[in-house]
């Protein structure tokens, strides 16, 4: 299996994940997006996204987005803990080329992968 995947399994696909995350988080943010992040009991991290249309209006630009913070994800993978991440964009996020948004996730990955998270 390709060790850089973005499998179902890297995926929080309920509601009650992502309400789990919502409750205890420890957060990373800029005024472009905030990731929130929670421990969990496995043995890899999982994403999540919350792009509201309020935030980004059109589905060009949302699944743009969305699209590159899955592709950071699946290449920082296995520099993670094993935590929940939840990916809040802003309404400036739209602003943002595809490399600023890559440079810019790198560094709030970096920032909640520091030992005193988790």
């Amino acid at each position: 299996m390709n060790k850089f995947a973005f499998s179902r399994e890297l995926r929080l696909l309920t509601p009650e994940h992502y309400k789990t995350v919502f409750q205890q988080a420890h957060r990373a943010g800029s005024p472009h997006l905030t990731i929130l992040a929670r421990s969990n009991e496995l043995d890899h991290p999982r994403l999540g996204l919350a792009v509201p249309k309020k935030q980004i209006k059109t589905a060009v630009d949302r699944n743009r987005f969305k699209r590159v913070v899955r592709e950071s994800f699946r290449l920082k993978q296995h520099q993670l803990p094993a935590c929940d991440f939840v990916v809040i964009a802003k309404k400036s996020a739209n602003g943002l080329s595809n490399e600023e948004l890559f440079t810019l996730l790198d560094k709030l990955w970096h920032r909640l992968s520091r030992p005193s998270r988790g």
